[in-house]
């Protein structure tokens, strides 16, 4: 294989792998600072416990996210060098903006977050729970700016040898134009991934004991996140995508099979099989006129198809067709589970209905499913260009032979599975327990850190020295 393809294949792989601990640990970390407000506003210990509960997995998602991240740096560096050279002037500052505000804002505060809960007061520790969580958004919101830069590309300036350089105005870069649709849709994501895990676990140990308390409040929950926020969250990807109509009509036309042209209307393919030798789409299943109508609430409304594109600048529609059903599917999946929990919860059966209890714990993968999806629909659409319509991701690869290429990519997917195979197996061993009442701090339980020498007691080393001097 090509070295480009592997090193494609590289980049994927490790960031799918990386994209699934932020997604969970952007939403758990508000998560843990609503749990702990609600227990300083009531007195409640119920939160309490749950706040610890969910503390012990947040501590493990998010030292997995951050060692998963660390190696895509250096492919761009190692893989990528002619990309890294052509865009370093624009995209690296923001990535180094993420470093210096999120990173460091999460780093500072985590281990009072972690291990301060019996240190400090209870006001500097929500604080410091408060501070994490907006770390997490601020490294959102640089990350994605830097990605939507790539998709929709704004405010350079190009020098003397083809390299991007900022323009006049930072803004113009930072909020490109699909860039409050991407940070909106991608951070609701997280959000609700989060709350399918959460009640999934809610759900699991509600089947096993429907007098818990501690799992009726955290499918509670769950529950009220799936109803109101999963409509807001189709709302908002139906932006996103007029956005991307708008400023990359030729992922969209991979993302609805749209092989060809249609001036009197364009149909709704819910499913099909792409075939892109003969450009047309078999066994395909349409609703007439209706993708005419989403897109340009128009039924009648022309389209353009693939056949606009030349060959060579077109996407490879059988995946980005799948990903996108694939998001779609599970985003209207996710309200049907929120309607169903509302039907419950009108007629008081909310903690007694096992049948949707199963189907909780069934979607409790699904919000990770959902935003590789996405993130597959948004990257592959983009291609064959990794700064869309500029540069090719042919001429973003750095001179490297494929046997190197190959070999680390190997390396990768046995560490990766290896080290975060684990790391999942730990979590979901956490989660099988349900949480106990007067749920233990971190720093109360048997394998917590062992206190340094440079904070022991005074008292003792005291003792120390007066033994020593008799």
């Amino acid at each position: 294989m090509a070295a480009l393809v592997l090193a494609r294949m590289q980049f994927a792989f490790t960031v799918s792998f990386h994209f699934i601990f932020p997604a969970f640990s952007i939403g758990l970390a508000s998560y843990l600072a609503v749990l702990e407000g609600l227990w300083l506003k009531t007195g409640k210990q119920l939160y309490l416990d749950l706040f610890r509960y969910w503390l012990k997995i947040f501590s493990v998602a998010f030292a997995m996210g951050v060692v998963s991240g660390l190696v895509m740096s250096y492919q761009f560096g190692t893989n990528w060098s002619v990309f890294s050279d052509k865009v370093g002037g624009v995209i690296g500052p923001l990535m180094a903006y993420e470093v210096l505000t999120a990173f460091f804002l999460e780093a500072g505060f985590l281990g009072v977050m972690l291990f301060g809960m019996n240190r400090v007061g209870r006001g500097l520790h929500f604080a410091a729970t408060l501070m994490v969580a907006i770390g997490t958004f601020i490294s959102a919101f640089w990350i994605l700016s830097v990605n939507s830069w790539m998709q929709t590309p704004t405010g350079f300036e190009i020098g003397a040898n083809g390299e991007f350089l900022p323009g006049p105005s930072w803004a113009a870069i930072i909020f490109n134009p699909s860039f409050p649709y991407r940070l909106v849709h991608t951070v609701i994501a997280a959000y609700l991934t989060t709350a399918f895990v959460v009640g999934a676990v809610g759900a699991w140990h509600l089947l096993k004991g429907r007098a818990n308390l501690h799992a009726r409040k955290m499918f509670s929950m769950a529950m009220w996140m799936a109803a109101l926020v999963a409509p807001i969250q189709i709302f908002v990807g139906d932006m996103h995508g007029l956005n991307t109509l708008e400023h990359q009509p030729t992922k969209v036309m991979a993302m609805e099979g749209h092989y060809q042209s249609h001036p009197q209307g364009a149909p709704l393919y819910l499913f099909g099989i792409p075939d892109d030798r003969a450009q047309k789409l078999d066994y395909a299943i349409a609703i007439p006129k209706a993708s005419s109508l989403i897109l340009k609430h128009d039924p009648n409304a022309p389209l353009a198809g693939l056949d606009t594109v030349a060959p060579d600048k077109r996407p490879p529609v059988w995946i980005v067709f799948w990903s996108f059903r694939v998001m779609v599917g599970l985003g209207f999946l996710m309200l049907g589970l929120g309607l169903w929990s509302l039907v419950a919860r009108m007629r008081k059966r909310l903690y007694d209905w096992p049948m949707l209890h199963r189907l909780a714990v069934l979607m409790g993968p699904s919000g990770f499913i959902a935003v590789i999806a996405g993130w597959v629909t948004t990257e592959v659409g983009r291609q064959p260009y990794t700064v869309y319509g500029l540069l090719t991701t042919a001429d973003s690869v750095s001179p490297i032979a494929a046997p190197a290429v190959a070999a680390s990519l190997a390396a990768f997917v046995v560490v990766y599975f290896a080290v975060f195979g684990i790391g999942t197996w730990y979590i979901l061993h956490l989660m099988k327990d349900a949480p106990h009442p007067h749920e233990p701090a971190l720093e109360e339980e048997e394998r917590a850190p062992i206190r340094s020498a440079g904070i022991t007691p005074a008292q003792h080393m005291d003792a120390q020295a007066d033994g020593a001097a008799s």
